[in-house]
């Protein structure tokens, strides 16, 4: 009995989990700041500044919200997991994710948990949709950094094998039949992806795509974006109508102003599409958007 044990803590040394330790612990650090104590928003505020190491002004650019919401956001959680006695974990210095790539860190958190939660629909719909969006990087800028529109991007820069891979990821989530945003989110780059030109992109697809992820997930930046899709199907008219729906909760927000600019200039509107285009390029500090708001006003 005692070899059988013996043999058997040996074996089991073996192929303990995990085979090879985690090099950092950014997904026990998301745990921690999303506390069961916290509300939604604070865990999310409090995720994006220590994990990401976001500052409060980029946060609330995210969400179209104050500046002065996502400080008391940040302020409150830190006290509230403070009081459940983690106040050490969080602000040690060294945890910070400042020096790490972003975009990297998007990818790996829910690549880590894909593997992890391999039948969680939503987490490879995310990680797809992530993916797809990486594949795409290398055509989005020029050599000066200017930013490359989506129908003007040289689509063979776009990595086809990470797009493949991204594409049976969708479908295996798809098979559990539990649909999610994410996963419709990663639809709609898939139709995107997988258009070997701009001119054949399905976009009725997109807007049934957009009309699902409002059903399950309604936001106005969301329908911003259908919106978008609804003037490839039944013109810049209709589209502007959307938009122009939007003007209440979107006034800050830099992209509804380019958009209805963009309508504008369709239907042949200059002056009023002149005035948009002033109004986004005052509400983003992002040099590179700047710079093409500033080409689209010499344009218009």
């Amino acid at each position: 009995m005692l070899r059988r044990e013996s043999r058997y803590r040996e074996k089991l040394a073996l192929v303990a989990w995990p085979a090879e330790p985690e090099p950092d612990d950014r997904l026990g650090l998301i745990f921690t700041c999303c506390h069961p104590a916290l509300p939604r928003a604070g865990q999310v505020a409090l995720t994006l500044r220590v994990v990401c190491g976001l500052t409060a002004a980029q946060i609330a650019r995210a969400f179209l919200i104050p500046e002065s919401t996502v400080g008391q956001r940040i302020t409150r959680a830190k006290r509230k997991i403070s009081d459940a006695g983690n106040e050490g974990y969080l602000c040690s210095g060294g945890r910070h994710a400042q020096s790490r790539d972003l975009t990297d860190d998007a990818e790996f958190l829910p690549a880590l948990l894909d593997g992890l939660m391999p039948t969680e629909p939503e987490v490879a719909g995310l990680l797809a949709l992530i993916r797809l969006h990486r594949a795409r990087a290398a055509a989005r800028f020029d050599q000066d950094s200017e930013i490359i529109q989506l129908q003007r991007q040289d689509r063979s820069l776009w990595d086809r094998d990470v797009i493949a891979d991204a594409g049976r990821m969708i479908a295996r989530a798809a098979a559990l039949k539990r649909p999610g945003p994410y996963q419709l989110q990663a639809a709609i780059v898939t139709c995107h992806a997988d258009a070997e030109r701009w001119e054949d992109t399905d976009w009725t697809q997109i807007v049934v795509l957009y009309d699902m992820l409002l059903y399950l997930a309604p936001s106005p930046v969301t329908r911003l974006h259908r919106a978008i899709a609804l003037r490839y199907v039944t013109g810049p008219a209709a589209a502007l109508r959307e938009v122009e729906a939007l003007a209440d909760d979107l006034s800050g927000y830099h992209l509804f102003h380019a958009t209805r600019a963009e309508l504008l200039r369709d239907l042949g509107h200059t002056d009023q599409a002149q005035a948009a285009y002033a109004r986004a390029l005052a509400l983003t500090d992002n040099p590179a958007q700047r710079s093409l708001l500033r080409h689209r006003l010499n344009w218009t």
